[in-house]
């Protein structure tokens, strides 16, 4: 059983409840739409689901429905009949919260915060092995974007070092109350077994240097790394001095990385 359009808009009313904007809510009002995301995400019987954002409760239900375990974190909670663990997801003790099991999240993410959640989870909380997230179809592009694509930028790159993320749906507009003024898109993110580049290699320097190269991408990279890479820290790579930030992959820029430590 999942929420219909009409459930959730009386939801609100009976309880006196609006969509905080400021918290980026907007609610999945299409059981079909919510089922979808679930068996998008993969999940079912014996799988420990956590869902950020659970809202009124539509996804959530969802979920529930495959025969899945699930945890829900909301920051501000709404009366829909499940339990939820309040506490901003930014903040809360993930490690405490999910202990030492394999984990998958499923989350409607709020548009202004979706990037940064997304690094931080991959960063912080390795028990999360796969993420289905629905966000900004611009955000979701650049996430998963790839050398060559129009989307491709310093987010990309620091996903890629730590997980495969694909674009697998749409989400119209017109399933959300409010509705939003931007389509939204569904993004599965695996977690890598291990890093994509070597281990010995340390990532705050290297995503210091992604994000110096994509400061500046319209320029080469020998000025947009100027007094960071030299000539024979481009040689050392096998990377074209001219060549601009959009077009290395996280390779390319371990092994830069790995040449000027």
């Amino acid at each position: 059983m999942t929420l219909s359009r009409r459930e959730v808009v009386d939801l609100l009313a009976e309880h006196g409840l609006r969509p905080r904007r400021a918290l980026g809510q907007n609610f999945v009002v299409d059981p079909n739409t919510v089922r979808r995301i679930a068996r998008l995400a993969g999940v079912g019987t014996g799988d420990r689901v956590v869902e950020i954002g659970a809202g009124l409760g539509s996804l959530t239900l969802a979920l529930a429905e495959t025969g899945a375990s699930v945890t829900a974190v909301e920051t501000d909670p709404q009366p829909a009949g499940v339990t939820v663990v309040e506490g901003d997801a930014r903040r809360i003790d993930w490690a405490a919260l999910l202990g030492d099991h394999r984990w998958r999240l499923v989350a409607n993410l709020p548009y202004n915060v979706a990037t940064a959640l997304v690094l931080d989870l991959l960063e912080q909380v390795p028990t999360i092995e796969h993420m289905l997230v629905m966000v900004q179809r611009e955000v979701g592009e650049r996430l998963a974007a790839h050398v060559g694509d129009e989307a491709y930028g310093a987010v990309s790159v620091k996903v890629a070092f730590w997980a495969t993320a694909t674009v697998v749906g749409s989400v119209p507009a017109t399933v959300f109350v409010p509705r939003p003024n931007v389509e939204s898109a569904l993004v599965r993110v695996d977690r890598r077994s291990t890093p994509a580049v070597d281990a010995s290699i340390d990532r705050r320097r290297l995503f210091a240097l992604i994000d110096q190269g994509f400061g500046q991408r319209r320029k080469m990279l020998r000025r947009a790394l100027a007094g960071t890479v030299d000539a024979s820290g481009f040689a050392c790579a096998d990377i074209r001095s001219e060549a601009r930030a959009e077009e290395l992959s996280i390779e390319d820029w371990g092994r830069l990385a790995a040449c000027n430590g």
